[in-house]
Formats: C-alpha cells, sequence, structure tokens
C-alpha cells in the first residue's frame, strides 16, 4: 500500500502557506497596488499576489523535502518575477526572439528567464542526480517543465489546471518526487478559483515556479528512462509551442 500522510500533508502546507501567502499581500500590497493588478486577455483587472504566494510556498514545500530542488524552484519565480516587471509590454514572443534581441546586444527579460531557469535547473540536477548524464537530464526537465507551465498560462486557470493534472500521476509514486508533487499541486489548488474566476493571474512568477517544482518531482521520481522520456517530451512542447508564440506575436503585430 503506498503511503499517502506524506502527501496529503505536502499538498495541505502548500495550500495553507500559499492562501496566507496571498491575504498578506493583499493587506500590504508592497510598492502599491498598481503593482500588484495587471489586465488580462479580456480586459478585466486581475491581481498578481497569487503568483507571488504560489512560488513561495512551493519553494518552502519543495526545499523541505529536497534543498537542491527548493533553489530551483525559487530561481524560476524570480526570473518569472523579474519579467512580470520588466517584460511587462514587450510585444516579443518565443524563445528565438529574444535570442535575435541578445545577438543585437540587447539583454530582454525572456533572455534573463531563459537562461536563469536553464542554469538553475542544471544546478539542481547536479545535487538531486549522480550520474553526469542524469544531471543534465534531470536540467533539462526541471527548465522545461517551468517553460511548458508558463506556455500553456494563455487563458484564466490553464496553467494551475495543468500543474494538478501533470502532478497527480507523481503522487503514484513513492519517495520525495511525490511530496514535491503534492507541494506543487497544493499551491496550484489554492490559487485555482481565483484564477478560473478571473480574479487573480499567477502569472510567469507562479507559473515558472510550479513548473519547476512539477519537473523536480519528475526528477526525484524517475531513473535515467524516465528523465529521457520527459526531457524529449518537454524540449518537443517547447520548440511546437516556440513556433505557435512567433505566430501569435506576428498576428497581434498585424
Amino acid at each position: 500500500m503506498i503511503e499517502r500522510a506524506p502527501r496529503t500533508t505536502a499538498f495541505g502546507l502548500s495550500a495553507a502557506l500559499t492562501r496566507a501567502g496571498v491575504a498578506a499581500l493583499r493587506a500590504k500590497a508592497p510598492g502599491g497596488r498598481g503593482r500588484w493588478e495587471r489586465k488580462n486577455y479580456a480586459g478585466r483587472t486581475v491581481e498578481l499576489y497569487a503568483g507571488a504566494a504560489s512560488a513561495l510556498a512551493a519553494t518552502v514545500g519543495a526545499g523541505r523535502i529536497r534543498p537542491a530542488a527548493g533553489v530551483a524552484v525559487a530561481v524560476a519565480g524570480a526570473c518569472g518575477a523579474y519579467d512580470d516587471v520588466a517584460g511587462a509590454g514587450d510585444p516579443r514572443r518565443g524563445l528565438r526572439a529574444h535570442l535575435s534581441a541578445l545577438r543585437d546586444g540587447e539583454v530582454t527579460s525572456g533572455a534573463v528567464k531563459l537562461f536563469g531557469i536553464s542554469a538553475a535547473g542544471l544546478v539542481a540536477g547536479a545535487f538531486l542526480k549522480e550520474r553526469p548524464v542524469d544531471k543534465l537530464l534531470a536540467g533539462v526537465v526541471i527548465a522545461g517543465a517551468a517553460h511548458f507551465v508558463n506556455l500553456v498560462d494563455v487563458h484564466p486557470g490553464r496553467a494551475t489546471t495543468a500543474v494538478l493534472a501533470l502532478g497527480a500521476p507523481g503522487l503514484l509514486r513513492e519517495g520525495p518526487g511525490a511530496g514535491i508533487a503534492a507541494t506543487a499541486m497544493g499551491a496550484a489548488a489554492a490559487v485555482l478559483p481565483d484564477d478560473l474566476g478571473e480574479r487573480a493571474m499567477i502569472g510567469d512568477t507562479g507559473a515558472h515556479a510550479l513548473g519547476a517544482a512539477l519537473g523536480a518531482a519528475v526528477v526525484a521520481g524517475n531513473g535515467r528512462a524516465g528523465l529521457v522520456a520527459h526531457a524529449a517530451a518537454l524540449v518537443a512542447a517547447a520548440v511546437y509551442g516556440d513556433k505557435v508564440s512567433e505566430a501569435a506575436g506576428a498576428l497581434g503585430a498585424r
């Protein structure tokens, strides 16, 4: 029988910490409420507290189980937060657009995310796995998962629902991977109602952090075969998503 108590505890603690974080940020609104508000795709004003709160909860929860995973989640969330602030209004979409800007000497917020999250994934992978190939694959999975969750965050509730769906299989495994998956799912579940109701959005901050937590859960719960399968799927998703993002950006520019 699979022991579910650690998973339940991780889920509950993460959800509670996320809700507490949202309440605290809403009460204080550091920097003014304007900093914590955005217009969504439909032109409605939504709050960004959920992104920072879920990133913090995922960082604490993952770090409690595997410190290296917590560091990766924290860096992913920080890079996402930088893009939420510095990248607001930037019409460029897709990795290729940001790399092209970098070749021209411009360091965009998208480039900071790309290299920052990739580096954090590789560092975490170096601590979570023993063999060089597995370390590299782990880095790809953590960074790729962070990118993937952000990639699907195009409509209310899409990213948080994806975290719940993608994290669920990890609960069936033994070991630390299940706890890390439960942590990501707890944070996502806590903000899902407001996300679906278009009262809040997790932004790049929450999407990258929760994605990195999912990636860390995969790394902690899989051997080489599992890492290869997940890395291949995430790279394919990134390539496809980049093409879609570029097409969307081109249409928006017309």
